[in-house]
């Protein structure tokens, strides 16, 4: 759903006929749901009545298969309405850009350079932000998406035809076709089995990682900086500014061992050759095109003498010079494209691990091939066709710049209970050290230690005690980035992460590990790391210890040095989920809030400034929340032009799937950062307010006191187990790691991500607002009327408090008590399914209570229209689903007889499935 278009943007629907027009969703709603009829029609007309409400029975009569195919349909209705959204989003968009103009379109490069230029912002500054600007959304392979990549291709075949249907050109055969067309890929999915039947591989997330950039990525990102272009041209004529690759992706997949055994220094070099071939392929595909167009002859245009000693050269090296000239006689530009088409096959070839004869032309790294675009980019605006050069050279000058020899930069990471054990395997290894047990962590002595071995020069014979196999394998994670960083790409890799990041020690080790890697630059390894270490804080507790830890670390002349060497930066990675799974929504909200302003004052007193990466999830719980308004409401001054996030799970397709949706929400990102960065410290709502702080400290201790009371109780575990698909969501395969870091079954050892899911499967959603109506009940019995006229400005002027408030609001509205307590009838105990059940009912009604008082609110979510249309559209189907699940729980941990299990298996997981694409978010 588009968040910057307001519904008072809208035109009226001009109806539903098969072409789809004005800007609702619903033309293209009702279309595909006919003809989704159409395919159940064909295959299984008995369960037509449940999907169009007329079923006399509920589908718990059904048999398992019957079951499984009706939840299949509905699963596939959700898609397809959430197609119905996007392309009636992109119609919204287009009209306002039509109508008004697009600086009149919020989340774009246009609307934020416009009121920048009102504002008296000269182009200067904006030139010298746009030069320090490091944007990077880093796609993970979190187990939050459910569809497979086969499945994805079929929908975005939809949605393409979808556009199609908005044509005006069609006669009425013409859009039969098309319907046609759809309803074949409609019929292709159906029968195309949604569940993955095995747990994907590292390997399978690597390329369905990768399928997102050939289908959009590479194409969008460079026309998204030609938006950026466009802007600056139309608001500051009379600057050339040229543009650095501020916007690239990151990447986890291959790299992020934490808690999953199966990623090794194997896969990651995998990972790493596939990333490098991904984009080499796509410039040989974007180059070999562009030398179809560039049919330029020598007579029509002569070209630049320079650039004729230039394509000369090339030639004479190519070892095929009358072959080239034979083919394209006096066509100097394919000529040179060729050329370049040649050393980029060499290239490939080098990066698919085949050799090179001595001598064969090759590009050493990507700076080779954007110099050779960049030459004759020039030699087409010096023959004076400027235009050219611009509109075909430069997108494909672009994407290199931004995609590199490597598609995205790579992390690591790992958590500090494994680098800990490789650490201290080190101390047992090193002399004098064979016997005994080292210092104790965190002690003194153990600190001097590390930071002995840190200065200590490594020998030249590194043959000592062997280590044990886990420490030498997260040594040698650290030597294989050292070697590939000599080599196709230094950038394809980004930062080494440190999960359960609590004390300097943690970094010192890290450090000192990628030193007996051989990262450090210096053979003796005492001077300078060249892979940025950054700490991860991730619950309340790291969230405090955060700016202290790291204003001890950055005092240290070892870290310094790095970090200045790697561009003057220090990164801090800020954990969503764990702090709300650790805290609390309100309190994580804060804590994260707080700590990012506090370490932006360690930086800067340090003279190291600190930029955040921040781990968000899909869901609101994990940090999900509108892109443009999450990152206004982000402290003044923290984000300045520098900002990663992650993307994760089901959050990737629906944001990268189909290419206009790509590009705006590429833009809106890109945007949205340029927009804090220039007017975040200017901004009321935004500037610190001792009062409105001291609200927020007071409201996140009292929500966590109430949500800690929920977690500590004893009964909440095996609660939560049983009224919940919580062991059942790992049967779904959508993801190769374990549900659990170390195995354990404790609740402090389950990650964030099932604890999300499960909770919003059975439609409790704790994670989303439990706590806060107890949290505000109690400041107001302690405040009164002045508490209350408090949280009323907090509420208008508090940017951070307005969207924790909308947030939760919306999430009330997805809680559904009875189908909760459905759920809750499968935990055999009444003891325990009473007293859980009833703290969150009471606690439910309370907060619904006092945030329809605070928002003004009739009803949760009244205030947003276009989510409530979604939900009126897609609530009933999912409360169906729901309640059927409880039942396929029921039924499938009752019997014992594994044939029937297996029947009943499918159906289940598929409710899962449906429930998931119907809330919009697994994790």
């Amino acid at each position: 759903m588009d968040e910057d278009v307001r519904d008072g943007d809208l035109v009226a629907d001009a109806g539903t006929a098969a072409r789809i027009t004005g800007t609702s969703s619903d033309g293209a709603a009702n279309i595909l749901f006919e003809l989704l009829l159409d395919v159940v029609r064909r295959h299984q007309p008995e369960i037509e009545p449940v999907l169009t409400g007329g079923a006399q029975k509920s589908i718990s009569e059904f048999s398992p298969e019957l079951m499984a195919r009706v939840l299949s349909a509905q699963g596939i209705w959700f898609q397809l309405l959430s197609l119905a959204d996007q392309n009636a989003t992109m119609r919204r968009r287009r009209y306002i850009e039509r109508t008004r103009g697009r600086d009149a379109l919020l989340g774009t490069f246009d609307h934020v350079l416009t009121g920048a230029c009102q504002a008296g912002i000269g182009p200067g500054e904006i030139e010298t932000l746009l030069q320090t600007m490091r944007i990077r959304p880093v796609i993970t392979a979190h187990p939050t998406e459910s569809k497979r990549v086969t499945v994805l291709e079929k929908y975005r075949k939809i949605y393409l035809l979808l556009r199609e249907l908005e044509g005006v050109r069609w006669t009425e055969r013409e859009q039969q076709a098309i319907l046609a067309n759809i309803r074949d890929q409609i019929e292709l999915v159906w029968m195309t089995g949604e569940l993955h039947l095995q747990k994907p591989t590292v390997e399978h997330e690597v390329l369905r990682g990768l399928h997102f950039f050939d289908e959009t990525l590479f194409e969008k990102a460079p026309e998204m900086m030609e938006l950026l272009e466009g802007a600056l041209r139309k608001n500051y004529p009379d600057l050339d500014f040229d543009l650095p690759p501020f916007f690239q992706f990151g990447s986890w997949i291959g790299g992020d061992r934490d808690g999953n055994p199966y990623v090794t220094t194997e896969v990651t070099g995998w990972a790493l050759r596939q990333n490098a071939l991904a984009s080499l392929r796509h410039y040989r595909e974007r180059l070999t095109a562009l030398a179809r167009s560039l049919s330029i002859t020598q007579s029509a245009l002569p070209i630049p003498a320079a650039f004729g000693e230039d394509l000369a050269r090339e030639l004479r090296q190519s070892g095929a010079e009358e072959v080239i000239t034979q083919r394209n006689p006096g066509e100097p530009y394919r000529q040179y494209l060729t050329c370049v088409l040649h050393k980029l096959d060499a290239t490939i070839l080098r990066a698919d691990g085949g050799d090179l004869e001595v001598g064969t032309p090759h590009y050493g790294n990507a700076d080779e091939l954007i110099h050779d675009l960049r030459r004759m980019e020039r030699a087409l605006t010096d023959a004076n066709s400027p235009t050219l050069a611009a509109d075909l050279v430069r997108p494909a000058r672009r994407a290199v710049e931004l995609f590199r020899f490597s598609t995205v930069r790579l992390d690591l990471r790992e958590n500090t209970t494994r680098t800990t054990l490789a650490v201290q395997a080190l101390w047992w290894s090193s002399e004098g050290h064979a016997e005994g047990e080292p210092p104790e962590l965190g002690s003194p002595e153990w600190r001097a230690w590390l930071l002995r071995a840190l200065a200590r020069p490594l020998p030249a014979d590194r043959s000592g005690e062997p280590l044990p196999p886990e420490a030498e394998e997260t040594i040698a994670m650290f030597a294989q980035a050292a070697e590939i960083r000599g080599g196709l790409d230094p950038d394809a890799y980004g930062s080494f992460i440190l999960s359960m990041t609590r004390s300097v020690d943690d970094i010192l080790g890290a450090y000192l590990l990628a030193k007996h890697g051989g990262l450090f630059l210096d053979t003796a390894g005492t001077e300078i790391c060249a892979l940025p270490i950054v700490p991860l804080f991730e619950t309340i507790d790291d969230l405090r210890a955060g700016p202290a830890i790291m204003r001890e670390a950055l005092a240290i002349p070892l870290i310094r040095r790095s970090t200045h060497w790697q561009g003057g930066l220090q990164e801090v990675m800020l954990g969503y989920s764990d702090s709300n799974k650790d805290g609390g929504f309100v309190a994580s909200n804060w804590e994260l809030a707080k700590a990012q302003s506090q370490l932006t004052r360690v930086g800067e007193s340090a003279g190291t400034p600190i930029s955040f990466f921040h781990g968000r999830g899909g869901s609101v719980s994990r940090g999900g929340a509108p892109t443009g308004r999450a990152i206004a409401a982000q402290p003044a001054g923290s984000i300045r032009g520098r900002f990663r996030v992650t993307e994760q799970g089901e959050v990737v397709s629906s944001k990268y799937a189909n290419k206009g949706t790509a590009q705006y929400q590429m833009e809106l990102l890109a945007s949205s950062v340029l927009q804090h960065a220039l007017k975040s410290e200017q901004e009321a709502a935004l500037k610190p307010s001792g009062e409105f702080d001291d609200a927020m400290e007071a409201l996140s201790g009292l929500s966590r006191v109430a949500y800690d009371q929920l977690l500590s109780s004893p009964d909440l575990v095996g609660y939560f187990q049983a009224a919940s698909p919580l062991e059942e969501i790992s049967l779904l395969n959508i993801g190769s790691r374990p549900a659990r870091r170390f195995g354990a079954s404790s609740l402090k050892d389950l990650r964030a991500i099932p604890w999300v899911f499960a909770w919003s499967q059975n439609r409790h959603i704790i994670t989303s607002w439990y706590g806060v109506g107890s949290a505000l009940q109690s400041f107001l019995e302690v405040r009164g009327e002045k508490g209350q006229r408090l949280l009323a400005d907090m509420f208008k002027g508090s940017r951070l408090f307005r969207l924790i408030i909308d947030e939760v609001e919306k999430a009330l509205a997805l809680v559904d008590l009875d189908i909760a307590r459905d759920y809750a009838s499968l935990v055999s105990d009444v003891r325990v399914r009473e007293t859980i059940f009833s703290m969150i009912e009471k606690e439910y009604a309370l907060t619904t209570d006092m945030v329809l008082q605070l928002s003004g609110s009739a009803f949760p979510g009244e205030r947003f229209n276009q989510f409530r249309a979604s939900l009126a559209e897609r609530l009933p189907t999912v409360n169906q689903v729901s309640r059927e699940q409880v039942e396929l729980l029921r039924r499938f941990r009752a019997t014992e007889d594994e044939q029937e299990r297996e029947s009943f298996k499918s159906a289940l997981l598929l409710s899962i499935n449906t429930v998931a694409a119907g809330l919009g978010a697994t994790g």
